[in-house]
């Protein structure tokens, strides 16, 4: 097959990809500067701009309190699964003990659970906790499920790094908890960077248990309050203020994405090759 041949299959392919992933959010935000019977009008350019829809979904209800809410809860989870992570993954990666690999497969098969599996028990779980509406309980019930892949990135990670780096510290009369803060952190930023956005988009983006767990509009997070926007009446579906409330909770994670691009692929490929 001729070399122009391929050229032309691979970036055609490559701007498919990019268009069905890109169109869905273009289109929210065309939408999303819409206002009244234009809503319904089928435009893949913009015909008008009106920032109504962003007013009515910034100004009205407690649309700002739930953003609000959306940060404290995902940057604790960031915070509390890292700082966590660290340190079981240094057990895990440099001290030899018995069941240390069944310990690491168990702890990622924690993660394969779907959430309607654990949604009961962890709904009884947190009522007894007395945290029940509260932002501390989407904090506990998401780690459930970020932890165990942070733990296993950055496992994976340490393993990579030099022995000879721990050693050196070792004699130098270093104690483990200098060795993982003065050595081994400064090392691991794209692991870090990777597993917190990744950590920060699941609790950021997640539903059903924000949706269980929180009983007043002032306590939930951004994805339920997106879900419950409605307009004067049952058949009434405000379509510009969802598309506006859309674009303003997706903004946040492109701009992460995009700032810590590099890290992230460094990260993810981190431990893959080893030599």
């Amino acid at each position: 097959m001729p070399i122009w041949i391929k050229r032309t299959s691979f970036y055609a392919l490559v701007a498919v990809i990019f268009v069905l992933s890109v169109f869905p959010f273009y289109y929210a935000v065309v939408t999303s500067f819409k206002s009244g019977q234009a809503i319904f009008n089928v435009d893949y350019w913009p015909t008008s701009f009106s920032l109504d829809n962003y007013f009515t979904v910034l100004t009205q209800g407690v649309f700002g309190q739930q953003i609000l809410n959306s940060i404290m809860v995902a940057t604790g989870v960031v915070l509390i699964s890292l700082a966590l992570a660290v340190g079981a993954s240094y057990a895990l990666s440099r001290i030899a003990f018995r069941g240390k690999t069944l310990m690491l497969f168990t702890i990622l098969s924690v993660s394969m659970f779907p959430q309607i599996a654990v949604l009961a028990g962890l709904f009884e779980l947190i009522r007894s906790m007395g945290i029940y509406n509260s932002l501390w309980s989407l904090v506990f019930s998401y780690m459930i499920f970020t932890l165990p892949f942070t733990v296993w990135v950055l496992t994976t990670f340490m393993k990579a790094l030099p022995v000879e780096i721990e050693e050196a510290a070792i004699v130098d009369g270093a104690s483990p908890i200098e060795i993982i803060v003065k050595v081994f952190l400064p090392l691991m930023w794209p692991a870090l960077v990777t597993t917190g956005l990744l950590a920060f988009i699941h609790a950021w983006n997640e539903f059903l248990f924000a949706f269980t767990f929180m009983a007043t509009d002032a306590k939930r997070t951004v994805p339920v309050a997106i879900a419950m926007i409605s307009g004067g009446s049952e058949f009434e579906v405000p379509w510009g203020n969802i598309m506006a409330a859309s674009v303003v909770v997706t903004v946040p994670l492109i701009a992460l994405v995009l700032i810590f691009q590099r890290k992230i692929v460094a990260g993810l490929t981190a431990g893959a090759v080893k030599g």
